[in-house]
């Protein structure tokens, strides 16, 4: 189909889409996003106070100053927002994690016409789901997400126990020389490994900020993993901390945070009960490699509340379809390198560079012209990827528009975890169930963007 033709039909279909006519999408996606008031997000250029020695410029952000802000939605009410671009490349963005309209998700060529310079569209719909959740482009994604343009959504459940205290972090790196200025968002030989690391890490737009928090009280942590390339192993010190939900769903059993590994694009929310002692601090750790980083520091302040997480009923599940795995259909998937080479110079950004390959089909997505889909799914039927890495590096690979549930691993006993984002190990097997239930075209990646925008990347059809 020309590219012409496609993104006509896309728009099209996008803008029926978000007045809520035309379109016939089945089921409780669609829902009737159009009532809210549009929350506007508008793209911009600043320069931002992020290392000592004066500002950064070039930073991309939504709004005019500062990072990216916490967009708070209620599940199963209707939210909407506006993008308007002010940024010289076109952009548009996805609601990572949510399950929402196809035509709602973002992704250019695939679901919608990316958005130019001076132009602006209309995001509708009702989150079905609550917990934490994050927002960014999907065009030329490495640079525009590495200059700063990641936000963290909190989607709120009225029915959710009440905490003492909310702290949400937005974690993430830059790639920023001596000078304090942007250096080359990638290095070709560590895209083909694990991917480029930034230079200098923040939680919130800052080096190791501090927050407080009742001494003694129940702490509600949302971690938002938004960097694009580093894999974290988080550890708390200082405070009982309880894992009670990753990836927007709650855990099937609530477990103490020892050490947890989550890549790009995961989330994870902790119950952290704080010292009774004021003054005393918490510290939340990444402790990944030879090189231990604290990213954020919790204060105890006041007379002590007494809090037991023990008394912390549990969160309320998502709406999510269990798959029937007797009846499921096994779908194969390896993640692999390749030798080919079909880097495609796409209006949203190529590498130039193909290095890795899912069922050994390289593909950078975001092209006008994608490969044929992965699969083929029936709508409502339920399905098991079978995902398999046989690269000696990690993967965290994200499906949009649906959520699955993990059923097994070949090297590790793992929870039946509801998620959108699974950190495959290598050599790893690993199984994901999950009902085709959203129609349309869905991207399934590896949230390392340079893995992602050099060919490990496809898409499932549901219909």
């Amino acid at each position: 189909m020309p590219m012409l033709t496609r993104r006509n039909l896309l728009k099209a279909s996008a803008v029926a889409g978000a007045y809520g006519v035309g379109l016939g999408i089945a089921g409780r996606f669609a829902g009737k996003a159009a009532a809210a008031e549009p929350r506007v997000l508008k793209t911009a250029k600043i320069q931002a106070n992020l290392a000592d020695g004066g500002p950064t410029k070039d930073v991309l952000t939504y709004g005019d100053g500062g990072m990216p802000p916490v967009v708070r939605m209620k599940k199963g009410e209707s939210f909407a927002a506006r993008l308007i671009n002010g940024i010289d490349d076109p952009t548009t963005i996805h609601w990572h994690g949510i399950r929402l309209p196809n035509n709602m998700d973002g992704v250019p060529f695939l679901t919608q016409p990316y958005v130019y310079t001076g132009d602006h569209f209309d995001y509708a719909f009702t989150p079905p789901d609550a917990g934490t959740f994050w927002y960014h482009p999907h065009c030329n994604t490495l640079e525009q997400m590495g200059h700063g343009m990641t936000g963290v959504i909190v989607v709120e459940n009225p029915k959710d126990p009440a905490f003492d205290s909310e702290v949400v972090l937005n974690l993430r790196d830059w790639r920023l020389g001596g000078d304090g200025q942007f250096i080359a968002q990638f290095r070709p030989r560590d895209a083909a490994k694990s991917g480029t690391y930034g230079t200098m890490r923040t939680a919130n737009w800052q080096q190791e900020p501090q927050y407080d928090a009742p001494s003694g009280g129940l702490v509600r942590l949302r971690i938002a993993i938004t960097d694009v390339t580093r894999i974290y192993s988080f550890r708390v010190d200082g405070a009982e901390t309880t894992v009670i939900a990753i990836d927007g769903n709650p855990v099937p059993q609530r477990f103490p945070l020892d050490l947890l590994q989550l890549g790009p694009g995961q989330r994870l929310e902790l119950a952290v009960r704080m010292p009774d002692v004021e003054g005393a601090t918490v510290k939340l750790e990444d402790i990944k490699g030879t090189n231990p980083k604290v990213l954020a520091t919790l204060r105890s302040v006041g007379a002590s509340l007494k809090r037991d997480v023990r008394d912390l009923p549990p969160l309320e599940d998502n709406p999510v379809q269990k798959a029937d795995l007797g009846a499921a259909t096994h779908l194969p998937l390896i993640l692999s390198s390749t030798a080919e080479n079909t880097a495609d110079n796409s209006i949203c950004g190529s590498l130039g560079y193909s290095f890795w390959a899912i069922n050994k089909v390289p593909w950078p997505g975001d092209t006008p012209d994608p490969t044929a889909p992965l699969a083929e799914l029936k709508l409502g039927k339920s399905y098991v990827i079978d995902m398999e890495n046989v690269t000696p590096h990690s993967h965290p690979i994200h499906l949009h528009g649906m959520s699955f549930t993990v059923i097994s691993s070949s090297t590790r006993q793992v929870q039946p975890f509801v998620s959108d984002t699974y950190l495959i190990q290598p050599d790893e097997k690993v199984q994901l169930a999950f009902v085709a239930d959203n129609p349309g075209d869905w991207l399934l990646h590896c949230h390392i963007i340079e893995h992602q925008k050099t060919g490990m990347t496809s898409y499932v059809r549901v219909a």
